[in-house]
């Protein structure tokens, strides 16, 4: 019996002995099956050509990603505080070098994820640290392929996690997706943690907001006026990605609210 995990989004499926006949979260419309066909490999295939790459961000935060590029290509997010550590979405590969990596930062107390396509082996990486709870908003229990009792699916709009930190649903990319607000980012202005609620553009300074990415579908202008009401009211200065390179690093209540009147104004035809 293997878990399984689809090459295209990296999210690992239950055991089985055969690989599963489909990814349901590829064949949604804001992901996409490739045109070779459905691949699948496992978490020993993949480590004999890939390894991680752990990265300082600032005080209290570390990315860590998988080289080469492997599926979506995502980092996650480790942040540090005095009460324990979270870990902000997922990636597929999990080794004995980024546990002893991950261990000498404090391990993991919580895991949160933002949406379907950065799962990746949450599972393996919860029970690398004793069973972390992993902690996903309602919405996203369709969409978990995996099930597994150290998954809280958590409802309404706002989780306080025992960490400091907070988990914020906006909607948007997916009914569930959610941002994570680290009060204590930034030296004390405040990070927000985004995954693909709000994509961060390459010039840095812009996001943008998609239902779909890989296939550019929007999403509507009251939809984006949702979104950004719901995070204004929070304390942040700065906003992460879920790509490296993909950071604003200042004054990002102004860079949201100038990319949603921008993005408004194409989708209307008025740019």
């Amino acid at each position: 019996m293997q878990n399984y995990i689809c090459t295209t989004c990296g999210h690992q499926f239950a055991e089985s002995n055969e690989p599963p006949s489909h990814c349901p979260i590829c064949e949604d419309e804001r992901q996409y099956v490739s045109y070779l066909g459905q691949a699948w490999t496992t978490l020993t295939e993949l480590a004999k050509g890939h390894h991680n790459l752990v990265k300082p961000l600032e005080t209290g935060l570390t990315g860590i990603a998988t080289e080469p590029k492997f599926a979506i290509g995502q980092r996650t997010l480790l942040v540090q505080t005095p009460k324990g550590n979270v870990l902000w979405d997922c990636i597929s590969l999990l080794d004995n070098a980024t546990i002893e990596a991950v261990k000498a930062l404090g391990g993991i107390s919580s895991l949160a994820m933002s949406h379907p396509h950065l799962f990746g082996s949450m599972i393996e990486w919860s029970r690398a640290f004793g069973d972390a709870p992993i902690y996903l908003h309602a919405d996203h229990k369709p969409w978990t392929q995996r099930p597994d009792p150290v998954i809280e699916f958590w409802e309404g709009e706002t989780l306080e996690l025992k960490e400091g930190v907070s988990l914020h649903r906006c909607g948007g990319h997916f009914e569930g997706s959610t941002v994570l607000l680290w009060q204590d980012g930034a030296d004390g202005k405040g990070a927000l943690l985004t995954g693909d609620t709000m994509y961060v553009a390459p010039d840095r300074k812009y996001v943008s907001f998609m239902y779909s990415y890989p296939n550019f579908i929007p999403l509507s202008a009251s939809t984006i006026d949702s979104i950004v009401d719901k995070v204004m009211p929070l304390k942040f200065d700065r906003i992460y990605g879920h790509f490296f390179g993909l950071e604003i690093m200042a004054d990002a209540k102004s860079v949201i609210h100038r990319s949603a009147e921008r993005y408004k104004k194409a989708i209307r035809g008025t740019i």
